[in-house]
């Protein structure tokens, strides 16, 4: 079944009438969850990084990350208003609601995209600015406008841009990027179609109708198990790997390893859904998990990260 993509490509059609809509719903255009979540990695990665950065310019930094995500979610919305139109999960978003016109949304989402990359370059650095650039294009454009409707591969190709944010952080204090930051990339990066496949096996239905490759619609479901608790083990290979190239201690890699065992387990549980299980409440409780995971590593490394300073100052002053 074909993608439904019956809009032109600018969304002028229609007729041109002054907005109505609200400033909660140009907020909801930035997919405030997504958000949160790229500007809790982008922190981190700043943190973890060595060196330090002006605290002014690391709130700059953070907020540049966090208008540039969201100003993908906002050209993310305003290619997809077709399809969001038809997908329960979505299909209260505001373009498809009728509370923002398609040209507002573009208009908004290439507005952002000019103004958080130049800051971050004027401010902080040239390098970060072209990663946020570059992040910004793979995932509007890269994944939006062709993975995303192209093949099944779209979440392990296109979850590159949820990735980055980290990589990006770390490159606002360096300048650059380094083993450590990749590994970071890589949590995230295979983190991705674990995550998404877990949603995507209860919401098949959403998918068939619009025609969107989901792995589940594509490979069917007992390949697309299999394959979310491959890339669960891989997740928590390199969710423990900072603990051994020296970014965190051994206490990281023991919080790393336990959160990643129920990771896992969690994986397995789907593997072992019984065939023609509508109910699919493993897979919920994956997809719900594997938010609270990914937080919660990030969250651990970057504890460590101060626990270590401290202990590091405290053992200097004895």
């Amino acid at each position: 079944m074909a993608a439904i993509n019956d809009h032109d490509i600018l969304g002028l059609e229609g007729d041109q009438t002054l907005s109505e809509a609200s400033a909660k719903d140009f907020f909801a255009l930035l997919k405030p969850r997504v958000m949160s979540l790229v500007v809790f990695t982008a922190f981190a990665g700043l943190v973890l990084a060595p060196g330090a950065l002006n605290p002014v310019l690391a709130a700059i930094a953070v907020l540049c990350i966090a208008v540039g995500a969201g100003a993908s979610g906002a050209l993310n919305m305003w290619y997809d208003s077709d399809i969001d139109a038809v997908m329960t999960r979505t299909a209260k978003r505001p373009i498809p609601a009728g509370r923002i016109r398609r040209p507002e949304a573009l208009a908004f989402g290439v507005t952002l995209s000019v103004f958080s990359v130049a800051i971050l370059g004027l401010t902080v650095n040239w390098f970060s600015a072209a990663f946020l650039a570059f992040t910004i294009f793979f995932y509007a454009v890269v994944y939006t406008m062709w993975l995303k409707r192209s093949t099944p591969q779209n979440i392990v190709i296109g979850g590159a841009s949820g990735a980055f944010p980290p990589m990006i952080g770390w490159a606002c204090v360096t300048g650059g990027v380094s083993v450590d930051s990749v590994i970071l990339f890589m949590i995230i990066f295979m983190w991705t179609p674990a995550h998404f496949w877990a949603l995507a096996l209860f919401k098949m239905g959403d998918y068939g109708a619009v025609g969107v490759p989901m792995m589940p619609n594509v490979a069917g479901i007992p390949s697309t198990k299999r394959q979310i608790f491959v890339y669960a083990v891989l997740t928590a290979v390199f969710a423990v790997a900072p603990s051994f190239t020296g970014l965190a201690s051994g206490w990281y890699g023991l919080v790393a390893g336990l959160l990643s065992a129920v990771f896992v387990a969690y994986s397995v549980a789907v593997w072992r859904m019984e065939e023609g299980d509508e109910r699919m409440a493993s897979a919920r409780k994956m997809f719900i998990y594997s938010i609270f995971y990914l937080f919660a590593i990030f969250s651990a490394l970057m504890v460590d990260h101060y626990a270590t300073g401290l202990s590091a100052h405290f053992m200097g002053h004895l």
